[in-house]
């Protein structure tokens, strides 16, 4: 498994991927926050605080995690190197472990830069160091935690097709549905038990509650579980090869 966590890294900065997926959320989050006009940037609020970035990170992880795994299987299948794959001494879940691990290590390279934004925000402060570092550390683990589900989404989609263009517009829509669907839905139903169970099983409310500071139990048991519910797909997908 190692071994092949250490390939898909190395695919990813062999190629222009992991490069692109770094620079374009760095460049996006840099122009929102701090240079174009609007309600994102930081100066502009008046207030030394990151609330911006996690506002716009998951909308920007919504296009780049799926861009990212896309390849993870369809890739593999087109070529026909799946079936080789799948005969080596490696187990359908180590296989699905290591590009799964290999997505969220991208992320986690994506998010390592942003320690420029909380020292910058950090001296912004009145006076210097006013921020709320409890709610930052918070957040970042959200992002993380939320870049983790995107992935395992990803992959999950990535082996249901060879084509890695269909297998983008599913994750990013399954990762869409998730994020905001069931808000939405839940904002649309009757009020009680049934509006709060159609809401907790989106993203939504999780991160926002990782975003202030709450590092919950349950919130980590929602973000686990969800990963582990799409990897088990996929590996009920990749076994399911075998019964054709």
């Amino acid at each position: 498994m190692y071994c092949l966590l250490k390939k898909e890294i190395r695919e990813f900065f062999s190629t222009l991927t992991g490069y692109l997926v770094i620079v374009v959320f760095l460049a996006v989050t840099g122009l929102c926050l701090w240079v174009l006009p609007g309600v994102l940037n930081i100066p502009e609020s008046g207030y030394a605080a990151l609330d911006s970035l996690f506002y716009i990170a998951p909308w920007i992880f919504l296009f780049l995690v799926p861009a990212v795994t896309m390849r993870s299987f369809s890739e593999e299948t087109k070529s026909g190197t799946i079936e080789l794959l799948l005969t080596k001494p490696i187990s359908e879940g180590q296989i699905i472990s290591a590009k799964f691990l290999a997505a969220v290590l991208l992320v986690a390279l994506a998010l390592l830069p942003c320690v420029v934004y909380v020292v910058s925000v950090w001296q912004l402060g009145n006076p210097p160091g006013n921020l709320d570092t409890g709610a930052t550390y918070g957040a970042f683990i959200g992002l993380l935690l939320l870049g983790g589900v995107y992935a395992a989404v990803g992959t999950f989609a990535s082996s249901l097709t060879d084509n890695q263009v269909v297998a983008f517009i599913t994750a990013a829509v399954l990762c869409f549905v998730f994020c905001e669907g069931f808000t939405a839905l839940s904002e649309i139903t009757a009020s009680g038990t049934l509006q709060d169970v159609i809401a907790w099983c989106g993203i939504k409310q999780h991160y926002s509650s990782i975003s202030r500071g709450v590092v919950d139990s349950r919130d980590l048991t929602y973000f686990l579980g969800v990963m582990a519910l799409f990897l088990l797909l996929t590996r009920l997908k990749l076994q399911s090869r075998k019964w054709k």
